[in-house]
């Protein structure tokens, strides 16, 4: 019977939601600030307009850029998911991480994670969509791991459809799955989530939302009033060159899918702009973080090929894709707003990476932890002039004969096939000079190469279950 109550419709389990977090407070303002992290799913660079999208037009990321922070030298914590989301919630490059590739591996038990630590210092934590991290009754599975609420998908797979027939709950102390009623985008309803929490908060205690979206990751499925704007009067789409994603395959059909992808870059875009007027309604905005970014780069999956990636530019002036370690797989958008701290339309040329974010939010709540990877990049959230910055940044990847790469400075190193042979020669690229990572000088600066290369053997750890294939 309880597990037929809490599947009747999402507006129920969500009313059932505010009857057990909220109690009648006085409405005040909190010292510590609200945090709301938006990750997309494999949205490329620059596939948004503050970092030179043409042809998508996203205003509200836009509107959020003017608004706050544009980063121009972030990093992803890997070029796939679950490592990457890994690196987030741990403050750990992929050479430390326990996830160090995707699948069904969960993080470690002894180590605390981004809502843990947040969970310590006050805050009720609330997640909206992809988890990926822990399975239920594994030591990673959400209800262990500081979260007070969680709707979305555990396993990797579920979160590869936007339409997906149930989802897992997290509520009232126990994890079960959730019918999603026909015809639901589950990208809609996890927006619809965090916006009717924003919407019945009380100010006395501040909230950490992770909105974890599935998009622009295929399938290449979206909602009609986001696709209409893609295709004319006689339903083709507005881009050439289109070719058709065939049914029976892992991804659902889809006809065009130029045009399905701009309609979810939208979509997306859309959804920000839904939060941002949550908290302006609300009249919380300025005392909120906002936070948007991705997990890595952009795909060519469900039908998108690279001609695709080059038509709008996804990449932006980078090399590769998801599942490279070029910077076109690694090098992601990062806005942050946050009214009267954060100088509005303001850039920095920083570098820093998704292992400082758990530094830096700890930072702003008062917890310190020299321990991770992560360097607190919140001087320059602030404008600060001192600002530790990194000696270098590391990346594994375990698929496609295994992949490593190491920035230091204006010089990276590339390493591929690493599991046929784990001293294979790496490719040198000065990244101020070809950021494109098209000229391998690795011949011409020996020495260069060669110091980089014992450096990025120094740096990562062993581990069981991710070692290139070596014993």
């Amino acid at each position: 019977m309880k597990r037929e109550i809490i599947t009747i419709h999402f507006t129920f389990i969500f009313f059932v939601l505010v009857l057990v977090f909220q109690e009648p407070k006085v409405y005040g303002q909190n010292e510590k600030p609200n945090i709301i992290l938006i990750m997309a799913d494999d949205l490329g660079i620059g596939d948004i307009g503050p970092y030179g999208q043409a042809i998508i037009q996203t205003p509200n990321l836009s509107n959020l850029a003017k608004q706050g922070m544009v980063f121009n030298d972030f990093y992803a914590g890997s070029t796939v998911c679950a490592p990457s989301r890994a690196s987030l919630m741990t403050g750990q490059h992929t050479g430390n991480t326990r996830v160090r590739g995707n699948g069904e591996f969960p993080l470690e038990s002894d180590l605390k994670i981004l809502p843990e630590m947040l969970k310590e210092n006050g805050y009720r934590n609330l997640m909206f969509g992809k988890w990926g991290l822990g399975l239920k009754g594994t030591e990673g599975s959400p209800e262990k791991r500081g979260w007070d609420y969680f709707l979305g998908h555990l396993h990797h797979i579920s979160a590869h459809f936007q339409k997906p027939d149930s989802l897992d709950l997290f509520l009232n102390n126990t994890l079960d799955r959730v019918k999603v009623p026909e015809g639901i985008y589950a990208n809609d309803w996890f927006t619809e989530g965090a916006i009717n929490y924003i919407e019945t908060s009380s100010n006395e205690e501040p909230f950490f939302i992770y909105l974890s979206y599935t998009i622009p990751h295929a399938e290449l499925l979206v909602p009609d009033r986001y696709f209409k704007d893609f295709v004319n009067e006689n339903g083709q789409s507005v881009f050439p060159n289109e070719i058709a994603w065939p049914d029976g395959k892992h991804y659902g059909q889809q006809e065009y899918p130029k045009a399905a992808y701009a309609a979810l870059v939208k979509s997306l875009d859309d959804y920000v702009g839904q939060v941002m007027g949550a908290l302006e309604s609300k009249g919380i905005a300025d005392n909120t973080i906002l936070i948007f970014t991705s997990d890595n780069g952009t795909h060519i999956e469900g039908g998108r090929r690279m001609e695709d990636v080059d038509y709008f530019q996804s990449s932006g002036q980078y090399r590769g894709v998801k599942r490279d370690l070029y910077d076109g797989g690694i090098k992601v958008p990062l806005i942050m707003r946050w009214p009267n701290k954060i100088e509005q339309n303001s850039t920095t040329d920083h570098r820093a990476s998704f292992w400082d974010v758990y530094n830096t939010l700890g930072d702003v709540v008062g917890n310190k932890d020299d321990t991770r990877d992560g360097i607190s990049f919140l001087p320059t959230l602030l404008g600060k002039s001192k600002q530790r910055k990194h000696k270098y940044l590391y990346w594994e990847f375990h698929e496609f004969g295994g992949k490593q790469a190491l920035l230091k400075g204006d010089w990276k190193v590339v390493r591929l096939e690493v599991g046929k042979n784990p001293t294979n020669k790496v490719e040198l690229y000065n990244v101020k000079n070809d950021p494109s990572e098209q000229i391998d000088l690795a011949d011409k600066f020996t020495k260069k190469a060669a110091g980089l290369t014992r450096l990025m053997d120094k740096v990562r750890t062993s581990s069981s279950l991710f070692n290139f294939g070596n014993k």
